[in-house]
């Protein structure tokens, strides 16, 4: 999902803040991915690292550990390991979705194959542990290895839920927490953590981190529906791969029996013909299904604004606050 769409960009207010200790971790970053033995790692990874991508969980990690006052070097450590577990899914999310495109240019698994995806993003999730080793911290070490095991528990939930009828909000809901808000809530607690502070400080800045990814995905989720090319994929996309996101949810819950045929031929067997996706939206109108749906967006990103009254004051924090309403500022 694309950040550059409104006139004013927090995340990059907040790449410019942290510009120094970004440099740290692009550097750490570069130096991680090479291997000595095995070439395409490096091809492979530099592809997709260096394709623009915002950095934006290693930047929560930052501004999470800057907030609380750390002054150490492990924070730079714990960017880089997010920043590779977020690579390592990309990796393999392409292969699973056999997509073609990521960040407006071709997928590694399309410019090489679906091989060398599957185990460069292996080589990264264990480069990731290397480096949560190396802060010395087993609470840090047991928040970043159970995010791993929820993003990859959502992935599976999400296949097994996929083109299912009976997938329920709450399932939904899950599946979000695992794939998107895990990595954003565990990038914001591994700063608290390694910053020293108390538990509540360490739960307020997850708190943030977990309604900002669900608010986060279920913006790109809207948007899917929504009629802008922005965010690097096109508009339907979710509803040609038969994905179940929440519009279509509340459309199948709401739906009469016509409209129920019509869900179950394109989403549940997959037969879709021209013109079934002006259908699905006029339905998702039809139910007032995606204004809903914002108002959700818009409700979680207000709860990671408030989460945040918990963390002690401080220039970042100010950003974090625009950053949830940046999220959502193209579907207000």
């Amino acid at each position: 999902m694309s950040l550059d769409t409104a006139a004013t960009k927090p995340h990059e207010q907040l790449a410019e803040a942290l510009a120094d200790d970004l440099t740290a971790v692009n550097a750490l970053i570069r130096e991680r991915m090479a291997s000595e033995h095995a070439p395409r790692i490096p091809e492979v990874t530099a592809h997709l690292v260096e394709a623009g991508g915002k950095r934006l969980r290693p930047m929560l990690t930052l501004a999470a550990a800057r907030m609380c006052g750390y002054t150490g070097p492990y924070h730079i450590h714990l960017a880089a390991t997010v920043e590779f577990i977020h690579t390592a899914t990309l990796l393999h999310d392409d292969v699973v979705d056999e997509s073609k495109q990521r960040r407006g240019r071709p997928t590694a698994n399309l410019l090489w194959d679906n091989t060398s995806s599957v185990l460069v993003g292996d080589y990264l999730f264990a480069r990731s542990f290397q480096l949560m080793v190396e802060t010395g911290s087993l609470r840090v070490l047991d928040i970043l290895a159970n995010a791993s095991a929820t993003i990859a528990e959502g992935e599976v939930l999400q296949l097994t839920a996929a083109s299912d009828l009976a997938t329920t909000e709450a399932i939904y809901l899950q599946v979000v927490r695992g794939k998107t808000a895990a990595l954003f809530s565990a990038a914001m607690e591994v700063g608290g953590e390694i910053a020293g502070q108390d538990a509540a400080t360490k739960q307020a800045l997850f708190d943030y981190g977990d309604a900002l990814g669900i608010s986060f995905q279920i913006v790109d989720d809207l948007l899917d529906y929504g009629g802008t090319k922005a965010i690097g994929k096109n508009v339907g996309d979710d509803f040609r791969e038969r994905k179940l996101t929440l519009p279509v949810i509340r459309a199948i819950a709401a739906a009469d029996a016509e409209e129920r045929a019509f869900w179950e031929r394109t989403i549940g067997k997959g037969r879709q013909e021209a013109g079934d996706l002006d259908q699905a939206i006029a339905l998702l109108a039809k139910h007032g299904t995606m204004e809903a749906t914002r108002q959700d967006a818009l409700a979680w990103a207000e709860k990671a604004k408030t989460a945040l009254d918990a963390v002690p004051d401080h220039p970042l924090k100010k950003m974090l606050v625009d950053l949830a309403d940046y999220v959502v500022a193209r579907i207000t």
